[in-house]
């Protein structure tokens, strides 16, 4: 068992130690071509057969090694920034964020002279952040008021529901929903492990279930992964790691006993609920996502290298952020300490990382899809790098990179949706839908792994610290709740259904 740890974990060692010139003198040929390899216009229609044929002329220029520098910078600032020179680091983050982002990108368009990965990035940002800020600022206009004891059993309770409807409004959704009725239930007795929790379970975990839950899954829901395979594929898994949470959360809140009287109010227990009607606003939120070029034909789009994009989504959920809030109850926003401020830090910081982040995940791709690459990809090595570079990339574009990747090992194409529903149908490929499930766990898990792994938990903690409650540092959180707690799960997810599969 541990041998094969080993393995999987030397696996993603090599995968990252792709980046060095050596990797890169390997795979870059000499008359390559500076196109993005999936930049070619495609026929969804076409044979399987035609459409799993690679094309050996569009290789991408890799970048430099030391590009990755401005990535590493970011995330180490991140980590250290508030702890060590906070008032800096408040004061400078929006310039530092943005001026490493422009740094990569300026490299990839003026010395590289490639556009297609700068634009792309902006593409999938603006896809992300449209999203993010219309489900915070529909649910922040809603109030849910919980008058109960804070017990254990009350607050696993809370922990799961919001688990099951991370999987109907995302992950953000129910996070920015619930984050604030729970610190409220548990009013005179909240601990950092309460908000750690609720990262684990409902901001990462819970969403698992559809392609609605998390974005990973979205993004391969969009690719060709049909829409019921994560709930049939995910759903052991998911139920093992909430129970094995549940358990132990239980166990530290059962020890928990500051202010449990004091925790609710006179008369009887009640849950009252204010801004329903910004459930309209939750709804269209979630009718807007599946509009897109790659799911409906009919949905206006411009193709840029290959790839269909309309914004007529991310302007449906813009509209919604400007609109729900401009309608919402003023007393249910007191009530709710609703701020910008989570937002416009998860905006400016996330900039940073989309833009500093196409460097290493191209550097990751490319050695991946190269020969030595796929003699190292195996579901078990999938589970593992998917999961490490899922805690400190964003788990989105790190699932479809070794998604790809594990397609290309086999001769499919992710560009291709016949190709990707044969690959998760399984069959024709080996072991494609095990390799799949890893990968789909993977990033969604271990985005719980740190407050960048996942948009959603960097929002809790802005919330939870506008609300008095002192969170750990970037390290803190690894090193004191998700290698003791969270880790320990998700071996025993791997050992249950990867490492003797």
């Amino acid at each position: 068992m541990f041998a094969t740890l080993q393995r999987c974990l030397l696996a993603g060692c090599l995968l990252w130690l792709s980046a060095s010139p050596l990797a890169q003198a390997a795979t870059i040929q000499p008359e390559a071509s500076k196109t993005h390899p999936q930049s070619l216009s495609v026929n969804k229609e076409a044979p399987l057969t035609d459409l799993i044929e690679a094309d050996h002329h569009a290789v991408p220029q890799l970048p430099p090694t030391w590009l990755a520098i401005p990535f590493m910078v970011l995330l180490l600032m991140i980590a250290s920034g508030p702890l060590m020179y906070t008032h800096f680091w408040h004061r400078h983050y929006p310039q530092i964020a943005v001026g490493l982002a422009l740094l990569v990108m300026g490299y990839y368009a003026l010395v590289l002279h490639d556009l297609v990965r700068p634009v792309e990035a902006l593409m999938e940002y603006v896809q992300f952040i449209a999203l993010i800020a219309a489900l915070y600022m529909a649910s922040g206009g809603i109030l849910i008021e919980v008058n109960r004891q804070a017990t254990p059993r009350a607050n696993l309770g809370l922990l799961l529901i919001g688990a099951i409807i991370a999987n109907l409004i995302g992950t953000t959704g129910a996070s920015m929903l619930l984050i604030r009725p729970f610190i409220r239930l548990n009013r005179g007795r909240i601990k950092v492990y309460h908000i750690v929790f609720f990262i684990f379970m409902v901001s990462n975990v819970g969403g698992a279930l559809t392609p609605i839950g998390d974005p990973p899954l979205f993004l391969g829901f969009l690719s060709g992964v049909p829409f019921f395979w994560t709930l049939q594929h995910n759903f052991l898994p998911w139920l093992t790691v909430l129970a094995l949470l549940g358990v132990i959360f239980y166990y530290l809140d059962a020890r928990n006993t500051t202010g449990i009287k004091e925790a609710m109010a006179p008369g009887k227990p009640t849950v009252r609920l204010q801004g329903g009607h910004n459930f309209i606003w939750l709804a269209l939120i979630i009718v807007a996502v599946f509009i897109d070029p790659n799911i409906f034909t009919w949905v206006p789009a411009f193709y840029y290298h290959g790839h269909a994009y309309s914004f007529v989504r991310e302007v449906i959920l813009l509209s919604v952020a400007g609109l729900s809030y401009y309608y919402a109850n003023q007393h249910v926003l007191k009530e709710n300490e609703f701020s910008l401020d989570p937002l416009k830090e998860v905006v400016l910081i996330f900039i940073g990382i989309f833009g500093t982040m196409v460097p290493a995940l191209q550097l990751i791709s490319t050695f991946a899809g190269s020969e030595a690459g796929q003699a190292l990809i195996t579901h078990n090595t999938l589970y593992w790098s998917t999961g490490a570079f899922s805690s400190v990339l964003d788990n989105a574009p790190t699932y479809l990179n070794f998604a790809a990747a594990s397609m290309a090992a086999q001769g499919a194409d992710i560009g291709q949706v016949a190709s990707v529903q044969a690959f998760a149908a399984g069959g024709v490929f080996k072991n494609s839908v095990l390799q799949l499930q890893a990968i789909s766990v993977a990033a969604v898990f271990f985005g719980a792994m740190t407050y960048i792994g996942n948009g959603p938990n960097f929002m809790v903690k802005a919330i939870a610290e506008q609300m008095g409650i002192r969170m750990p540092s970037f390290f803190g959180y690894i090193f004191r709740f998700s290698v003791p707690l969270l880790l320990p799960a998700l071996l025993i997810v791997w050992l249950l259904f990867f490492a003797s599969a």
